[in-house]
């Protein structure tokens, strides 16, 4: 889709053809003076244009699916907030191409939170795949899970179970269910089960580990969030609170130590391993072990799986039916809700993709380049130097109205037969669908279990419901879902 070139040539841009024939082109973009121009961006960004709007406004002016911007936090927080931004499926999946493009230190764009966080150690998610540690790090995460695919399904099914228990009281008693905190619950505990064959009760944070962690999130990305005000001197103030200085650490350092002890005591198995088969130091281990289950596991469940239930909710009861009915009769047919079952339920399958791509749970890429190259989008083609930060902002990626037919749209069966062909532009596991994780790439490690839990999730809803209404809205990262009703699946 890109492709590289060694541009030492003196002449004009303009005169250049790409390998592909399209016409080299500046790189478009206003960044402006270097600490008012990303103040002005990060404003326009979170309150007066909004995130879709910000990058749509922006391709409109330039006429460009590429272009310059700054990115938030800006200054005092990152000193570079200069990007080369991605907007389309062509250019995008640069950002996996590690030849290319370096993935040190760019998790959460251009700043790195304190290294406190994670216990002095650059964990896994920070470390390019040229590192000597990124190989071993991600060979035991993928271990890790590989050990424990057998509890996938049973384990998640029990907290559905409580889960939806929980929804039909509340809505019983209530008339409505607010979704996030008890899906919050119920993937703590699921977490935390599955690496530590232990409930979060039967130890001494209690049921407190939810809050726990989302007080250790937060202050490490509060600079990229947002609380959604209107364009006031409000919006001013809390711009100037979370984006002029980092959270200190000590201010959550005796609930990160309550969640690294309990790991470390009830993961002594998952450590064991990582000190006998790849070699990794016990403490090391446990803060990544904390970082896997309390930032990237825990952590996307927070997003994934309200963003599941707004969006099936939305695809109306015509859809709700058509799942309902692959769901039962394949389950009736394989005896259960098994992985051969859910294997076989196409439409489910292809609902969940379609989720992934219109609202992608982690919808921001960052990669510094490493050399010189040349990137395409669909029409023309752009240099871009070594050094310079890259962003891809994935919605508008798995949105390409040249990609994808009516892309605003959900269409669940959208990877249903001949539409399968294109899974190879959802990227939202930082790779291609299409494409598996190996020890050598960056790809999430938990890519194949997330897409299972979804499916799993969405069964247990119609094995239980014929349809249900919601709610939705969004808070800092996540969307935000209330339950209004729950129709029950009729007695036979």
């Amino acid at each position: 889709m890109s492709s590289s070139s060694s541009s030492s040539s003196s002449s004009s841009s303009s005169s250049l053809l790409s390998p592909l024939q399209l016409p080299m082109k500046p790189i478009p973009g206003d960044c402006g003076h270097t600490f008012f121009g990303p103040f002005r961006d990060r404003l326009a960004y979170f309150y007066h244009e909004g995130r879709d709007k910000f990058f749509e406004n922006r391709i409109q002016k330039h006429k460009s699916t590429i272009i310059k911007t700054n990115m938030p936090p800006g200054p005092l927080i990152a000193s570079c907030p200069r990007v080369v931004c991605l907007l389309d499926a062509v250019s995008f999946p640069v950002l996996f191409d590690t030849s290319k493009v370096e993935k040190r230190d760019v998790l959460d764009g251009t700043f790195l939170p304190s290294l406190a966080y994670t216990g002095g150690h650059r964990v896994c998610a920070y470390l390019d795949p040229s590192e000597p540690k990124h190989t071993s790090l991600k060979s035991f995460i993928l271990s890790t899970l590989s050990a424990r695919h057998h509890k996938f399904i049973p384990l998640f099914q029990t907290g559905l179970s409580e889960l939806f228990n929980e929804l039909e009281a509340q809505i019983s008693s209530k008339k409505e269910a607010y979704f996030n905190t008890l899906s919050d619950t119920m993937s703590f505990n699921y977490v935390f089960r599955l690496f530590c064959d232990k409930s979060p009760s039967e130890t001494r944070i209690g049921f407190k580990g939810p809050k726990l962690v989302d007080k250790w999130l937060l202050f490490q990305l509060a600079p990229l969030g947002s609380l959604g005000l209107l364009p006031n001197l409000l919006c001013y103030f809390e711009d100037i609170l979370l984006r002029t200085f980092t959270f200190p650490f000590f201010l959550v350092k005796s609930d990160y130590k309550k969640l690294y002890d309990v790991f470390y005591e009830f993961g002594s198995s998952v450590l064991d391993e990582a000190e006998s088969k790849f070699g990794i130091e016990r403490d090391e281990a446990c803060h990544n072990l904390v970082f896997l289950a309390g930032f990237n596991a825990y952590g996307g469940m927070k997003v994934l799986f309200p963003g599941l239930i707004k969006w099936v909710a939305l695809a109306g009861q015509k859809v709700h039916k058509k799942l309902a009915d692959e769901i039962r009769t394949t389950v009736e047919v394989e005896g259960g809700a098994t992985l051969s079952a859910l294997n076989k339920m196409v439409l489910t399958k292809s609902v969940v993709y379609e989720y992934l791509r219109i609202d992608p749970p982690v919808p921001f890429q960052y990669g510094k380049a490493k050399v010189d190259f040349v990137i395409q989008s669909h029409d023309a083609a752009f240099e871009i130097k070594k050094g310079e930060m890259i962003f891809g902002y994935q919605p508008f990626a798995t949105k390409d109205p040249k990609v994808f037919e009516n892309p605003e749209e959900f269409v669940g069966d959208r990877f249903v037969g001949e539409g399968e062909k294109l899974l190879k532009y959802v990227y939202w596991s930082n790779g291609r669908e299409t494409e598996e994780t190996r020890a050598g790439n960056k790809h999430c490690a938990g890519k194949d279990l997330v897409v299972l839990l979804c499916r799993v999730m969405v069964v247990e809803l119609f094995l239980r419901y014929e349809t249900f209404e919601v709610e939705s809205g969004t808070f800092m990262f996540a969307p935000s879902v209330t339950f209004k009703s729950l129709t029950k699946v009729s007695s036979p």
